[in-house]
């Protein structure tokens, strides 16, 4: 296995630093890999798009939301 390694992580360094960083988040997503959170998470962004293009919910410009915050946390 060793070798094999070696050899991946040379043809890897042979890549492009944007290659290099693509293939890292490649890796280290496959380390995190749980289906059912992803899941979970692709079935909450379906839910949230489909209540604002239904408008059960509405939307705010994102300056309007912060200065809400800003106000809520004085």
């Amino acid at each position: 296995m060793g070798n094999q390694l070696e050899m991946l992580e040379a043809e890897a360094l042979m890549l492009t630093s944007g290659e290099r960083a693509a293939f890292a988040q490649v890796l280290l997503a496959s380390l995190d890999e749980d289906a059912e959170i992803e899941e979970a998470w692709a079935s909450e962004v379906e839910r949230r798009i489909a209540d604002v293009e239904s408008g059960v919910v509405q939307v705010i410009p994102i300056a309007q939301a912060l200065a809400q915050v800003r106000a809520a946390l004085k």
